[in-house]
């Protein structure tokens, strides 16, 4: 299916523009145009008042005979809302806007009136100072005056930004130099406290007791391969060996005489307790003649 609005279409092979005739108009032949009301206007017939921004379908010509440096006039015919009479405006390409012609007149445009004033005001000074020479130095006067003041206030909005300017830099730069001084701050204290932490490890560590026994035991070495460092009161045993090498039970590290000792105490313990348990079960139950059991009470 074909899309209805389309720009595009079919030309055949042996189309030939040539051939087509060509329509003949007026020279000067009004075209139907979509247009908005440049200015708002009052019907001299009924007096209705249009807005600006009012569309229409418009007819639009040429001007005969007027135009502005080379640029064209273009007439446009509207018609009234309420009496539908009709009503005709052109453009002004001098002053770049539309003038009323036909049929409706302007609204009164409040800066359209200051502007013509200050037109007036302009040529009224100056046929003035074209007959009295004392009025040109007079107004001479007064706008090298008003000149200097303009120049005064514009220097002391520069020396205000300056100034402003600088305040701000320096207000930076002391927030910068701030923040340093805080993190700096927050470092050194927190490196003091690390210190006292560590100076309480140490004489936590230093407080601590040594076992009574562990004098006869020798301390080997660690297993980084360095010499272990035991306390002052203990026998140092000094073992070196490979890091590859099978590292030697505690026992083998002993000297022969505590060899000896732990052997003696661990026979001691084993007769002593075969001693107690004489006739006893580990329970405290003794087993009698003829499978009479008896509890003993401890």
């Amino acid at each position: 299916m074909s899309e209805r609005k389309v720009l595009n279409k079919y030309f055949p092979p042996d189309f030939d523009p040539d051939l087509i005739p060509r329509r003949k108009q007026p020279r000067n032949s009004q075209q139907v145009v979509r247009l908005m009301a440049p200015f708002s206007m009052r019907c001299n017939t009924c007096g209705e008042y249009i807005y600006k921004g009012k569309k229409f379908n418009a007819r639009k010509e040429t001007v005969d005979g007027e135009d502005y440096y080379g640029i064209k006039i273009f007439r446009f015919y509207i018609k009234c809302t309420l009496c539908s009479a009709e009503i005709t405006f052109k453009t002004d390409p001098k002053n770049t806007d539309y003038s009323a012609e036909h049929g409706a007149s302007r609204n009164f445009e409040p800066w359209r009136e200051e502007q013509a004033v200050e037109e007036e005001d302009r040529l009224a000074k100056l046929e003035e100072e074209e007959n009295n020479p004392m009025k040109v130095l007079e107004n001479r006067t007064q706008d090298s005056k008003r000149e200097m003041d303009i120049l005064d206030a514009l220097q002391d909005i520069r020396a205000r930004n300056a100034r402003n300017e600088r305040v701000g830099h320096s207000v930076d730069l002391l927030a910068r130099i701030g923040m340093e001084e805080v993190e700096d701050a927050e470092k050194a204290e927190q490196k003091r406290l690390e210190d006292e932490d560590e100076k309480l490890v140490r004489e936590v560590f230093l407080k601590v007791p040594v076992p009574a026994s562990s004098s006869s035991i020798p301390i080997p070495e660690s297993t980084t391969g360095e010499e272990a460092t035991p306390p002052s009161s203990l026998p140092t045993v000094t073992v070196k060996r490979k890091a590859n090498d099978i590292e030697p039970s505690l026992h083998s590290l002993l000297p022969e005489s505590a060899r000896e000792l732990i052997q003696a105490k661990s026979v001691n313990s084993n007769t002593a307790k075969k001693k107690k348990l004489d006739g006893k079960s580990p329970f405290g139950i003794k087993f009698g003649k003829r499978g009479k059991v008896n509890v003993v009470t401890p």
